[in-house]
Order: structure tokens, then sequence, then C-alpha cells
């Protein structure tokens, strides 16, 4: 038994054991019994007079729809004192003399003066309107709700306290959703915060501790509080340098500077802090979230159960190591420090890494043999996704000399000037390369791809974020230990930093002003995620590699089947791996045609038809589903085409603009061929694998890029750097330069120094 303003009461109810609040947001997606807390600004109209409709339905729309998967939904909400004053200021103006407000014109009846309205009074003339809505809303759902009204008393009578709470049991074991408010027609005055300093009491006086109380009365595993503000600030939301709080630990309110409250309402943010660490204390998860915002409200209370990253989320574990945002602005400082290196300390860093992948050999695979031990006991992981996460002492050592690469290639990567004018006397400008900034890599299944990234990443002086998949932990642990380890030689170990919380990668996405890049590396539908789940940051990559091999009339027989064969069968899981073979009707029965086919059934590939050489064929393979899959695996796809115009076009309408090869010995074709096939790698009676930054003598890559902006191809040092111009004067002002002016522009090109391609 605690005292509050000398009126005992119970802390925690004597019927709920103390209960284990979620610790992490992933976890919301199993809360059972929630509720939510509607803030007076949330509720109402920004005339404070009547209800916001539209946001008010789509709330009852997400509320029904959690019901209907089987939660429990318990409402707390404000807003009857703006629908009384709304439905009593109508009443008013009635009551006033109808002739007058007739016949006096339109410009007085908008000045008839409207007296203050009591609050309470407003209360109970909008209490029965308010629930008559709720009412209507949720019946195009067939659910039905029910009003309960309390006031603070109702907690501290025990007999009360009780009969409240088997009511709520009752009307949600009968699937009804409770709708409850203070009952503001009968309340008292509020009384002074004198309860804030500390978190161990609460009473109910606004509809937050009212919300907090009845989350922890009922056992709530969530309590959604949602206003008119994005969730907890660090500092008063619109100032200069307020931060959103993502998860808030009781113990940080110290460090938060406390705001005006709402617009509309009892409580401010202070009380909804309050009330949430009292409500956390009983066991209950809680998450602040703005109600208000336009893009986001006819969602936020989906997003937030699904464990979205909304709003601040308020939790009892703290993670032992940074949070995302945390790590974002640590290598955005590294990032920074590492560019300002010189261009030879940069490549030590490399050289340093590349050493180490040899060196711990041993401590490298023994961590990859964990992660392939523990995927292959799940049976999670495809066999072309095993392919891809195993490493060997071959790709290890294949990895070190292409981190050499990138060390001597890197000289004078940052800081070149690649353009030089005179734009006047004493006057010179100059385009120069430095680094986009914070990159974000997610990639799959890959652990071989963190060194290669992060060798172009120090390469380029961009600070890095790395996602890799739960299946490759162990081997990306070891991978980054390593990183760090090598950049350490020069201080700029926090440049490159390994996502280790349990952060999806749509929140990852979101994180617009932190990261300047995102780069998957894995399957094509994590690339078309990431894609969609961009939120103002641009996405390098492609989300199929589609490529396509197409053998013409003049094609040289021993060239064929070698090509097909690297193509197809060297690296099937890759994505530069050949998916449609286009052949030309003329070798159709064939010797050559035999011996392609021939060569495919040795090499245990299964063969699917198009549509047209099926048409050939009294007997064929399984015809496609789809001419534009790929199939990551020992398949591929054969169809007949009946020229090289046909190819390119075939190739431009299932194709994925990755890698597209022609074979033939005919050099009009082959030009034709290149000049007029738009993908961003397109070759001569060469393979499809030798799409790869490693093979361009890129020493490696994040990726391959269809975009037709920035970066195409395998992107290397060059598609991770921008420019920025530079422009030294004296004295210089744009008022010299006018038609009367004492100066005039030269615009002289001036010699760029050569670069060093030693």
């Amino acid at each position: 038994i605690r005292c509050w303003s000398n009126i005992p009461f119970i802390t925690v109810p004597l019927s709920r054991a103390h209960g284990k609040s979620f610790a992490h947001r992933s976890e919301l997606k199993h809360a059972k019994r929630i509720v939510v807390k509607l803030g007076s600004a949330v509720v109402t109209r920004g005339d404070e007079c009547g209800l916001a409709l539209g946001r008010l339905a789509s709330i009852v729309e997400q509320v029904s729809m959690l019901q209907n998967q089987g939660r429990e939904m318990m409402i707390v909400t404000s807003g009857a004192v703006a629908f009384g004053k709304q439905r009593l200021r109508h009443e008013i103006l009635l009551s006033q003399s109808v002739r007058q407000a007739l016949h006096s014109g339109q410009s007085q009846l908008k000045d008839m003066a409207i007296p203050v309205l009591e609050a309470r009074a407003c209360a109970a003339a909008g209490q029965s309107g308010l629930m008559a809505l709720y009412e209507a809303m949720f019946t195009q759902y067939s659910i039905c709700a029910a009003q309960i009204l309390v006031t603070n008393l109702d907690f501290h009578d025990e007999q009360k306290r009780r009969n409240l709470n088997g009511t709520l049991h009752e009307l949600l074991r009968m699937n009804i959703v409770p709708i409850i408010n203070t009952n503001d027609a009968v309340v008292p005055p509020p009384e002074p915060n004198s309860d804030l300093q500390g978190v161990n009491v609460i009473s109910v006086k606004d509809n937050d501790s009212l919300a907090a109380r009845l989350a922890v009365e009922m056992k709530t595993d969530l309590l959604i509080v949602l206003s008119d503000v994005e969730g907890l600030f660090d500092s008063p939301p619109g100032s200069d340098d307020a931060k959103l709080i993502d998860i808030f630990y009781p113990g940080d309110q110290q460090s938060v500077t406390f705001g005006t409250k709402s617009r509309v309402g009892m409580g401010g943010m202070e009380a909804k802090v309050k009330a949430a660490l009292w409500a956390l204390q009983g066991g209950t998860s809680v998450v602040i979230a703005n109600g208000t915002h336009p893009k986001i409200s006819g969602h936020v209370i989906t997003d937030i159960v699904e464990g979205k990253k909304v709003g601040t989320f308020f939790s009892e574990v703290k993670p032992a190591g940074p949070t995302v945002e945390q790590q974002a602005e640590m290598a955005r400082a590294g990032g920074r420090t590492l560019a300002a290196l010189q261009p030879e300390q940069r490549a030590e860093v490399i050289y340093r890494l590349a050493d180490l992948l040899t060196d711990q050999r041993e401590e490298i695979l023994l961590a990859n043999k964990k992660d392939l031990e523990e995927a292959e006991n799940k049976g999670r992981l495809a066999l072309p996704l095993l392919k891809r996460l195993s490493l060997s002492t071959s790709k290890l050592n294949s990895l070190a000399i292409g981190l050499r690469q990138i060390a001597a290639s890197s000289q004078d990567s940052v800081g070149r000037v690649i353009r030089r004018t005179r734009i006047a006397k004493d006057l010179d400008l100059e385009q120069v390369t430095v680094p986009i900034g914070v990159l974000l890599v997610i990639f799959e299944s890959r652990p071989d791809c963190l060194p290669q990234v992060s060798a172009l990443a120090i390469a380029s002086g961009n600070g890095l974020l790395l996602k890799g998949g739960k299946e490759a932990a162990h081997s990306n642990q070891i991978l980054h230990h390593l990183t760090q380890e090598a950049l350490s030689i020069h201080g700029v170990r926090d440049a490159v930093q390994l996502v280790n919380t349990r952060e999806e990668v749509e929140d990852l996405c979101r994180l617009d002003k932190l990261i300047d890049l995102i780069i998957p590396r894995g399957s094509s539908q994590l690339v078309r995620n990431i894609q969609k789940a961009a939120k103002g940051i641009p996405v390098m990559g492609h989300s199929e590699g589609i490529c396509h091999v197409y053998v013409d009339m003049d094609a040289s027989v021993e060239k064929v089947t070698r090509i097909i064969r690297d193509s197809k069968c060297e690296y099937p899981a890759a994505c530069n791996a050949l998916e449609t073979l286009l052949i030309h009707r003329d070798l159709l029965r064939t010797p050559l045609f035999d011996q392609i086919i021939d060569m495919l059934r040795v090499e245990q590939v299964k063969i699917h038809a198009g549509p047209k050489f099926a048409s050939y064929l009294t007997f064929s393979p399984s015809e496609v589903k789809s001419l534009r899959t790929e199939y990551g695996d020992l398949e591929c796809c054969l169809e007949v085409v009946d020229s090289v115009q046909e190819a390119v076009e075939h190739i431009h309408k299932y194709g994925s603009s990755h890698t597209d090869v022609i074979i033939t010995e005919n050099e009009k074709t082959a030009e034709f061929f290149l000049q007029h096939v738009d993908s961003a790698c397109v070759f001569w009676n060469a393979s499809t694998r030798f799409s790869d930054g490693y093979r361009f003598g890129l020493g490696a890559e994040v990726g391959i890029s269809t975009s037709r902006i920035h970066a195409r191809g395998p992107v290397g040092i060059e598609g991770l750097l921008t420019t920025k111009w530079l422009l030294r004067g004296d004295n210089h002002v744009v008022s010299d330069f006018s038609e009367n002016g004492s100066m005039k522009y030269l615009h002289e090109s001036l010699p760029v120094p050569q670069r060093n391609t030693s």
C-alpha cells in the first residue's frame, strides 16, 4: 500500500501477479490483450469542436482487424468534451432568436458571441453521441462495443475495482470491445501533478493514467498511447536537436527535457511517460506514437503490433551494445575520419585485412562450419543458398587477392580532381571525388560479401553499416572483428559497423537521415522488399539476374558448349548465371543443337521449353511457366528465335538488364547485338560469369547494378563515390560580373592532374 495526496491505494492490483513485459519490439506480435489509448488531439478536430471522423474510422478499422485476429482489444478514449461542445454550441445558436439569425445576414451570424462552455456540461452532452458513433463504426465490422465510465474513486474502492474487473473480463469473453473513459461529467477539477516525481504511484486524473491503471489491472500485454507527436523526444519536439527516442528505459527520464502538453487534453508528454513507466513496472509493454499523422495513422496500430519501428517503445531490457541509430552515427563519424586519411593509410588497412583473412583462416572456417551445421540441422536453406553460405580456403585466398587489388587501385580514388575550370581571373573551380557517406549493405547467406564490401567502403572513405542474415551469424561476427582489427591500425575502428540487434530490414530502410545509400545483396525477393521499404534512401542493385545467351546461326561449334556450360553450370546460384538459352531457328535438328542438349543432360540441367520451342517438338520438356524466371539452380529455359533482332526483342521484353551474351563468328551480327541490347553488361563469345567486379579488375564489387543512373554493372570503388565542387577565389562577388561590372567570365578548361594508374 502506498499513498498519494493522503489517499491510500494499491500500486499494483492484488488480483495481478507481477508480469513480465516484452523485451523487444519483435515480440509485440504475440500480444493477446491490448489497450489503445486515444488522446484528445487524436479524436478531436483541429478546431477542438467536433470529432476527426476520418481518423476515428481508421482507428476503429485497425482495432476491428486485430479483434478479428483473436486478440482482446480495449479502447480508452477522449472526445466526449469536444463532441459535447459541438452539440451545445449548435443548441445555443438555435436557442438565440431564430428570426434574428435568419434575417440579420451571414456576417452577423458569424459574429454572434458563443459563451465559454463548462467542460463537465460538454462531457455530459457528448458521451452518448460519442458512444453511438463508436457503435455505428464497429457494427460495420460485425463487432459489438460497450461503454464503461470510471472515476478515480472506482479504483480506490476494493469492491468497485473487483466489479470493474469482472465486467471487463466478461465483455472480453463475449468478444466485445470495451470503450472506457473517465466520467468527465462528475470528475473534480484536475489537481496539480504532485506525484510526477516518481513512478511508484499513480492516480486516475486523465486518460493517460486511466489507461495505465486499466492496463495493469487487466494484466494487459500491450498499451498503445496515441497522441499528436511521433513519440518521446530527447528534447522538446520542434527544437533543432530534437531526436525521436526509439526505445526508452526506466531511469532515462532524467535525460529528457519535456515540452508543453498537446493542444487539447489533460496530460502532457511528462504525464504520458509517467503513466507508461508505471504500466511497464506492472508488466505491460507500452508504445507512445502519433495517431494524427495522415501518412501513418491509417496503419499505426497494426504497425506497432507487427513490431515495426513506430513511436517510442518502453522496455525494461537495455541492450548490451549501441542502438542502430548510434551505430549509424558512429559509422558517419568514422567514415569522415577515414576519408581524411592519406590514400596510403586506407590502403594499409585493406592490405592488413587481406593478411588477416589468410592468417586467421582456421578460426574463420571453424565459425563458418558452425553456421553450416546449424543451417543443415534446421533445414531452412536450399542447396544454392548453402553453397553461398560456405567458405573454403580457396575462397579466402581469392578474397585476399581481390582485397589487395582494391588496395592497389585505391590510391587516388578519394579527392581526385576530375574537372578544373577558370571561372574568372583568380577564381578557379574544381570538381573532386568524395565518399557518398554512410552505406547500408544488407546481404543474405554470403559471408564473403562482408570483407569485400568493407574493403570497398574503406577504399572510398565511406562509413558502413552491415546487416547480414542470421544464417551466417558466426561467420559474419569473426569477419567483422577482423575488419575492425584492421581499421584499428589508423584509429578508425568505428567506420564499419555490424548490426546485431533485432532490427527489421524495413525499419533500417526508414533511417533516411542517417543512411545515404542502401545496397542489397541477396535474392530477388529481398531486393524487391528493400526497394519497396526504402523511404527516401536510394537503393543500388538489381531485383533479378535473368541472363541470356543467344546462339547465332554463325556460332562456332567449339565455343558454344564451353560458354553455355560455364555460364550455367560453373555456379548456377550466382546472379550472373545463364537462365534463358536462345537458339537460332536454323540450328534446330543440327549436330550443334544435339551437342548442346547432350551437354546439358550430362550436367543434369533441367530444361524448360519456351512456347515457340515447344511448338517444334512432339514430346517436349516441361513448358516454362514464365519467361521471366531466375532459377538459381541447374535449370534453364530454352527458346527459339528467328533472328538476332528477335533475340534482342526477347531480351528486352523478358530480361532484367543484367548480363546478356551472343555467340557468333559474324562480327556484324555481334556488333548489332552489342549496340542494341540495353543491359548493364553485354558480351560477345564470353561467359555470362565474367560479369563480376573481381574479373573486371575492380578487386571486388558491392553488387551489380541494373540502374540507369550513377553506377551500372559491377559496382567497385568508382560507384561508391560522388563529387563536390571547390571554388577558390579572392574577394569575388557576383555583382562584379553584371553588365556594368568590372569582371568578365572566362570559363576556361584547365588541365586535370594525371591519375596515378600504377
